[in-house]
């Protein structure tokens, strides 16, 4: 398979799987174990980053209206909707950044085809939107509280196969937040951290030895970006009609498949 086809195919992969709950960087994961992707642990890295780029634009241009409304009220200079709604954001990135910055050599070791904890996170993911999906009182906006549990639940879906919109989601339809409210929020508190993220990749020169070609980056990002804006409109009207179970089966079904090639092929 050539390189620019694997591109392709991860780019859709991560398009998909971002704003869909069933975890973007374990369907990255098992995309490059069956593509046999041996990139190194930085170029694979720089893929998974780039392609995460496209999703985050993905939500700005899906949340335009959002983002736009947000930073005129910033500009505004006092106490309002959008300065709370940001303050809520920032708050709820804490305890993933925190993560990301204590544990960064360990995860990105996680990133590297480990499987079977992809389908360990999968089942959980699994269960955190089967709760959800019969969750019934869903009308409040999130406060500080909330904002913090809901960090937290994207603090650990940074592990690959935990689906990070599936358990932010959920975390916030449990909490019994409005589930129009809970997609946005959910979809909107990821950006300042991949975009965090990258800063500081960069920052540190982690990329500026990788032999991933501008073409195969370009590639990817493109087809990421494209279906990253489709997934996430799909999702969120999955999300209004509470029809996140269909998800949860997807999940067990794909954990179940890989850890039953595993049990065979060791």
């Amino acid at each position: 398979m050539t390189d620019i086809l694997r591109s392709l195919i991860l780019g859709i992969v991560q398009g998909l799987t971002e704003f869909l709950p069933v975890s973007s960087s374990g369907h990255l994961e098992l995309a490059k174990w069956l593509l046999n992707d041996d990139s190194l642990a930085a170029e694979s890295m720089l893929m998974t980053v780039t392609l995460h780029a496209a999703t985050a634009l993905a939500t700005l241009v899906v949340f335009r209206k959002d983002v736009l409304e947000i930073i005129r009220d910033l500009f505004k200079f006092q106490w309002n909707d959008g300065t709370k709604f940001a303050a809520l954001i920032v708050v709820s990135m804490i305890p993933a950044a925190i993560v990301g910055v204590l544990f960064d050599d360990l995860l990105e070791a996680l990133f590297d085809r480990q499987i079977v904890l992809v389908a360990a996170m999968l089942i959980i993911t699994g269960l955190l939107l089967f709760l959800a999906d019969r969750a019934r009182s869903t009308e409040k906006a999130v406060d500080w509280k909330d904002a913090v549990i809901i960090g937290l639940a994207q603090a650990v879906a940074i592990l690959p196969g935990i689906s990070r919109s599936g358990a932010t989601i959920s975390t916030s339809v449990l909490l019994g937040i409005d589930r129009e409210k809970a997609a946005r929020f959910s979809f909107l508190m990821v950006v300042p951290l991949i975009l965090g993220k990258m800063a500081k990749d960069l920052l540190d020169g982690e990329f500026t030895a990788n032999t991933v070609s501008v073409t195969e980056l370009g590639i990817g990002f493109v087809a990421a970006f494209v279906t990253g804006i489709l997934a996430c409109v799909w999702m969120i009207s999955l999300v209004k009609k509470a029809k996140l179970r269909w998800f949860a089966y997807y999940c067990f079904a794909v954990a179940g498949l890989v850890l039953a090639w595993k049990a065979i092929n060791g």
